[in-house]
């Protein structure tokens, strides 16, 4: 997205949900178990990682675009991926 186009927190969560599932380099399928960034995000990955195991989970650096509170403030944003246990 151009710099000079702005999108919505409304627009911006409604793109980020369409985003559910990705498929990893040997095949594997990862699930997205969190989108967003801060205290929340530490916490998230705390638990998802005693879940599922660390060797299980991947961070994402995402575009805060859209987020004007990330924008402005440059905190990053994250997805938190959890692999997909066959």
């Amino acid at each position: 997205m151009s710099t000079d186009q702005t999108i919505t927190p409304e627009e911006r969560m409604r793109l980020e949900e369409t985003i559910q599932e990705r498929i990893g380099e040997n095949g594997d399928i990862w699930h997205k178990v969190y989108f967003g960034g801060g205290f929340h995000m530490r916490n998230w990955l705390e638990q998802v990682e005693e879940v599922y195991g660390k060797e299980n989970v991947e961070i994402e650096e995402t575009d805060s675009t859209g987020f004007q509170c990330f924008e402005e403030s440059g905190e990053k944003m994250y997805r938190i991926w959890a692999r997909h246990k066959k």
